[in-house]
């Protein structure tokens, strides 16, 4: 018994190496294998829920920490462990419940305290939401706003819209003034979304698409406030264009701490080129994703919450999805938690709000392919992970050739799944500033629709690190 104990031992003492080396793949195995020796230890559970955290496996991080407490009760890590994984998931009241705990446990824990007020403070904002939104439909931000008497200060010498038009002088000068670490003025920001907010609204949900024998699209995935990589994505790749098409796959917001300049940037490429420019919602243009990794915060620090309630208001009319040429399928997430969903379900979504916790819009936004066949729990816990012959089927079905996703970190910048049938393109290379993968994006010909994959590396930007404007329940223990 003592050597198997000393063996587990050993497996964790090199788990934690590969942890602090940033290897969470490879820790997680470790870990893994100490509790297959060990499976009664609260502290292997726990590793490898902070190391599932770093991976944002949310699903898998709450229950481990779950486990980690159902094996010792008073092992005061695994409330917090479980408390960080509830909130990942945007379960304030759960997460309350044990930070209330560990507070109990430990009065004079200074830490457990800040944590403790600062999710109350969540909860109590959530319930004062909740007890305000009515019924009927809920008033624009729009409405409040008196842009015309908006000045613009003489000492204010970035670029302005012109005759309140964006323009590609506009665009490239805003791109230069942004890459400087200067602000657009806030009648600039306000006008761009506005208007950005207008043509959203009149795009259907599955948002379908030609490119010609001759023309190319790219395919851009999570950008996630990299403003830097951005530029070096048009650097590489051509501005867009109405000759130079792009879409970008969602989650252009949160852990980059550019996400305010990545999104006006796009914004004002989808006014200038609207047909030949496209943005999908991404699971991180939702309120809770915004309010605890980065965005809300900063949008309330470069400008003010009443920006950030518009912003909100943009993200619920961004489309879910795109076909191309009636053979591909583009979204942020996956596939379906259950089979028979058409293309004609996914065009009468009515997506203008915040994304539910189940169905086929929650699972454009959240759901991951697996390689096994079938259905799983999410390792994220939201949605579901769907095998090879769900892709297979909902393709026949659909009479699709094949998914275009993004959602996850891959070392390469894309994966090729499911026989070729599922592959995940992923734009922030050296994601967070500590994954060291590289970033792709694809080319789509209209001739034969056939991928063509592009890596590029990250490249330096201001020394603002990822997550700076975070919820500061989200900056301790995790990335």
């Amino acid at each position: 018994m003592a050597e198997v104990t000393n063996e587990a031992e050993l497996l964790k003492e090199k788990a934690n190496k590969f942890f602090k080396e940033k290897d969470y793949e490879n820790a997680i195995k470790y870990y893994s294998e100490a509790l297959e020796l060990n499976p009664s230890n609260a502290i292997y559970y726990s590793n490898r829920s902070l190391a599932y955290l770093r991976t944002e496996c949310y699903g898998y991080a709450l229950a481990d920490a779950t486990k980690a407490l159902e094996v010792d009760k008073n092992y005061i890590k695994g409330y917090y462990r479980r408390a960080t994984s509830n909130m990942a998931l945007g379960k304030f009241k759960a997460a309350l419940k044990d930070y209330e705990t560990v507070v109990r446990v430990r009065p004079n824990d200074k830490d457990a305290r800040m944590k403790y007020q600062e999710c109350n403070k969540i909860v109590k904002q959530k319930a004062f939401e909740r007890a305000i939104a009515s019924d009927d439909k809920k008033k624009s931000v729009v409405d409040s706003l008196d842009i015309e008497s908006m000045t613009i200060e003489d000492d204010y010498v970035g670029p302005k819209l012109e005759d309140g038009k964006v323009t590609l002088q506009f665009m490239k000068d805003m791109m230069d003034w942004f890459k400087d670490q200067k602000k657009l003025h806030r009648k600039c920001a306000y006008q761009i979304l506005i208007q950005v907010k207008d043509v959203l609204s009149k795009l259907p949900s599955l948002v379908e698409i030609t490119i010609k024998e001759t023309d190319k699209l790219t395919i851009c995935g999570d950008t996630h406030g990299q403003y830097y990589d951005l530029l070096n994505i048009f650097e590489l790749n051509g501005l867009p264009s109405e000759a130079n098409p792009y879409l970008f796959n969602g989650d252009f917001v949160d852990r980059g701490s550019f996400s305010v300049e990545v999104i006006l940037t796009l914004f004002g490429f989808k006014l200038l080129y609207p047909d030949h420019f496209h943005l999908l919602r991404g699971n991180h243009e939702t309120d809770n994703m915004n309010q605890m990794y980065g965005f809300e915060g900063e949008v309330k620090a470069k400008y003010t919450a009443q920006m950030f309630q518009l912003f909100s208001e943009v993200f619920q009319w961004l489309p879910l999805a795109q076909c191309i040429n009636n053979k591909v399928l583009v979204m942020h997430g996956g596939l379906f938690s259950e089979d028979g969903v058409t293309l004609e379900d996914l065009r009468k979504i009515d997506r203008n709000r915040q994304p539910p916790d189940s169905g086929p819009m929650c699972d454009l936004l959240w759901s991951d392919p697996q390689p096994q066949n079938g259905r799983s729990i999410s390792k994220r816990g939201v949605s579901c992970q769907f095998g090879p012959d769900v892709t297979q089927h909902f393709l026949e079905q659909n009479k699709l050739d094949y998914i275009v996703r993004s959602h996850e970190v891959k070392a390469e910048g894309y994966e090729v799944t499911h026989s070729g049938k599922c592959i995940t393109v992923f734009s922030a290379p050296n994601y967070c500033d500590q994954m060291g993968n590289k970033g792709a994006y694809i080319h789509l010909r209209g001739s034969d629709l056939k991928p063509e994959f592009h890596q590029f590396t990250a490249v330096p930007h201001p020394n603002v690190k990822p997550m700076a404007y975070a919820n500061t329940l989200m900056q301790l223990g995790m990335m």
